[in-house]
Order: C-alpha cells, then structure tokens, then sequence
C-alpha cells in the first residue's frame, strides 16, 4: 500500500490529456502506445521535452499512462506534455518544479488561449464584409 500514485491533466486548445503515474522504471504510454513507437516524430519530441529537462534519474521511476483526445496532433502532444511535467514535479518534489519552471512555463501551467468565436456580418472572427460606398 505504499505506492505513490498521482493522478493529473492537462489542456491545449481542445485537446485533453488525462494522466495516471505511479512508481515504476520509466514507462510512458499515450493511448496505451509507448513513448518509443508514437508517431509523429515531431509530436514525440516535444512529448519527450519534460523527460530530458528533468533528467533521467527521476523519469525513469515513474510509470505514466495517459488518454489523450480532442483536437489535433499537435494539441494532444501540448496537453500530454503539460501532463507529464505536473506528474514529474509530483514525483520529484521543488526541485524539479523549479527546473520545468526555470526551462519553460507552458511546461507546468496550461496555455488560456482559445479560438475566438465567429461573429455575423463576415467571414471569420475577426474579418468583415467590404464595403463600397462610390
């Protein structure tokens, strides 16, 4: 009964990332497939990004199973590595806050911005019909 386990999620634009870690040696499943297989290679870099900041010695005793859904590629690999930043702090305490936080905050703390609805009288949300007056 003295494992640790640490739930914890995430959000980029529409995309969520829900994460359950718990002692183990440095596994990282997303959508029950391993870090090693995901695809898109660019997807798994920034994925892997909160691993190589924190170092080794305290990924590689925790196991993190994460579902990832909602938006695109890129979103979902936002959100999950906003996840595996908050269980790695979990897990390793202040010190490895300080050095996610020290790195990048977008690691630890999830990105407000989201799409801006669109209004009447034009195309987008921002963009107008023209007007001619002559």
């Amino acid at each position: 009964m003295g494992e640790k386990v640490v739930a914890a999620s995430g959000k980029r634009k529409t995309a969520v990332a829900r994460a359950v870690a718990f002692s183990g040696n440095g596994k990282v499943f997303i959508n029950n497939i391993p870090l090693e297989l995901f695809k898109p290679e660019v997807a798994k870099l920034k994925i892997a990004e909160p691993i190589e900041v924190v170092g080794r010695d305290v990924a590689d005793k925790v196991d993190v199973h994460i579902r990832v859904a909602g938006g695109g590629i890129m979103g979902q690999a936002e959100a999950t590595k906003v996840v595996i930043s908050n269980v790695l702090s979990a897990f390793g305490g202040e010190a490895v806050r300080r050095r996610l936080l020290a790195y990048d905050r977008r690691m630890l703390v999830g990105d407000s911005r989201r799409t801006e609805p669109k209004k009447f009288g034009g195309h987008s949300a921002r963009r107008r019909k023209q007007k001619s007056y002559r």
